[in-house]
């Protein structure tokens, strides 16, 4: 075989893998238009019901020690964007968020105080997950000005979210659940040939604190 030839045959090679990874990636971006296009209907449907029921939130408190009063969730709302993506319009995310309010009477101002840097910043990191609107004030010894503590004062209210971004090269959804379960961030990332209703309803078992398998 001439060098020509073999300069051929290496083309042909390369031109077939390329053609191969070409259809995979075709493959999983319609496997993941699919989920999303199935996960838009189910949150869509699931943010009108859930404003209705306005389920119980689970306990909420900032240090671990002063609790929040008993919370429900309100206010759904259901979102998507797209993109362009090899010429065609495409999911970019999708999202749900909701409010976490007082599940009677109005929202309420809550104080703590933390003297500890690890504990100073469990409670910075829970404010800013909602966000939780507050004050932040040092208190400081008179005589020395040291540190004495940090004493935060809340609003009894906050957000939590579910977001899922479209990975369609890889044919994957990444999930982002924030406050589902008290204050936290927990990110998952499921296959798209795997959005299917079942795993959809752990999701919603998720959010309205019944046992669930979705993360």
């Amino acid at each position: 075989m001439g060098f020509l030839d073999q300069l051929k045959s290496q083309a042909q090679t390369l031109q077939s893998q390329r053609g191969a990874e070409q259809e995979r990636r075709e493959q999983f971006a319609s496997e993941t238009e699919r989920a999303c296009r199935l996960l838009a209907s189910y949150l869509d449907d699931l943010a009108r019901q859930l404003s209705v029921i306005q389920p119980p939130a689970s306990a909420l408190s900032l240090d671990g020690k002063t609790p929040w009063p008993p919370m429900k969730q309100v206010d759904f709302r259901f979102d998507a964007r797209r993109k362009m993506l090899r010429n065609r319009e495409v999911f970019d995310y999708l999202g749900m968020g909701w409010r976490i309010v007082p599940q009677s009477g109005a929202i309420v101002t809550g104080t703590v105080s933390v003297n500890f840097p690890t504990d100073m910043k469990r409670v910075e990191d829970r404010l800013m997950m909602g966000p939780v609107k507050h004050e932040r004030r040092e208190i400081r010894d008179p005589e020395k000005s040291a540190l004495r503590e940090v004493r935060y004062e809340y609003l009894t209210e906050t957000r939590g979210t579910v977001t899922a971004t479209a990975d369609h090269d890889r044919g994957q959804l990444h999930f982002r659940l924030l406050n589902t379960t008290g204050f936290e961030v927990v990110q998952t990332t499921w296959p798209a040939a795997r959005i299917q209703p079942e795993l959809l309803d752990e999701l919603a078992k998720r959010i309205v604190g019944q046992a669930s398998s979705f993360v």
